[in-house]
């Protein structure tokens, strides 16, 4: 992936900052890494008698950060939020006064054409955070059954013409296998009906949504994380998601209203205001829900 500096703009960034009240000398962690914006944020504020530690599952993640972060007091690790208990126990950490999880892509992964997360590009439909694991999304769409493709759709993409998608996905690969994200997003683009005039959801967000969410594992990751991670936090410490769909805000929402360990702060998520979704667009669907450590 080439680097782009400017490219990642962090979302909610004020509001993540004032809600996990980072103190000088704070260790908190920021597990979803990505282009690194929360991270040094938090970093300037525990300053250097405090600790960031980053993790992300995309290596070329780590490697820009590790340098756009450099200088500042951060420990950056290549791993999943999930497994927090052993990274911390890997670098001799105890309980954090703090957790970040923004579970969006980053606009470098966003930006990079050969991953396949946007679909404005027409690279390779790889999908994965992790390139030396699991299985690309070119090889899901190519095997799976259309009924699969079409709970699939729906499921983790909420998408009410899955089925119509799943079935112009089967008869292309008669065809040829569908192999880069332009040619899948062409095809969705074709099987769905237009929307309103002005709508801003591309349609075929929904279904690269459920095959990067089928390829990763997310909603697992985040479910095992909600339950894991209020063990490595401290009283009072606080953990903070930012969601971009349903499916994963409604997780938080009841892990944060359901477990005893944690007193939710955020009755209702908050939302990027004005002036932020007019400077980063791809802000609109940002939730932050926070909950406290008891």
């Amino acid at each position: 992936m080439t680097e782009s500096p400017s490219a990642h703009v962090p979302v909610l960034l004020d509001q993540v900052v004032r809600w996990l009240q980072p103190r000088p000398g704070a260790v908190l962690v920021d597990g979803t890494l990505g282009g690194g914006g929360h991270a040094r944020a938090l970093a300037e504020a525990v300053g250097a008698e405090g600790l960031i530690i980053g993790v992300d599952r995309d290596q070329t993640a780590v490697d820009v950060a590790r340098r756009r972060l450099g200088g500042l007091p951060v420990e950056l690790v290549k791993g999943n939020y999930c497994d927090l208990p052993e990274v911390l126990e890997q670098l001799n950490v105890g309980p954090v006064d703090g957790v970040l999880l923004d579970l969006g892509l980053s606009s470098d992964q966003l930006a990079d054409a050969e991953r396949g997360f946007s679909f404005s590009a027409d690279g390779p439909l790889d999908l994965r955070y992790d390139a030396m694991s699991g299985e690309p999304a070119r090889r899901l769409i190519n095997r799976l059954s259309e009924e699969h493709l079409t709970r699939l759709i729906s499921t983790y993409g909420e998408e009410r013409y899955s089925r119509r998608i799943a079935r112009a996905i089967v008869r292309r690969r008669r065809e040829r296998p569908i192999e880069t994200a332009g040619e899948l997003a062409d095809l969705v683009r074709c099987s769905v009906p237009k929307g309103p005039h002005g709508e801003r959801l591309d349609p075929a967000t929904r279904t690269f949504q459920a095959l990067r969410i089928a390829v990763n594992d997310e909603l697992k990751s985040l479910e095992i994380a909600l339950r894991r991670i209020p063990d490595c936090m401290k009283t009072s410490a606080r953990m903070a998601v930012i969601s971009f769909h349903s499916l994963e805000d409604r997780r938080v929402k009841e892990a944060f209203r359901t477990d005893e360990r944690m007193r939710p702060l955020t009755p209702k998520p908050l939302r990027p205001d004005e002036e932020e979704l007019a400077a980063n667009p791809r802000s609109r669907s940002a939730k932050l829900r926070v909950a406290e450590r008891i």
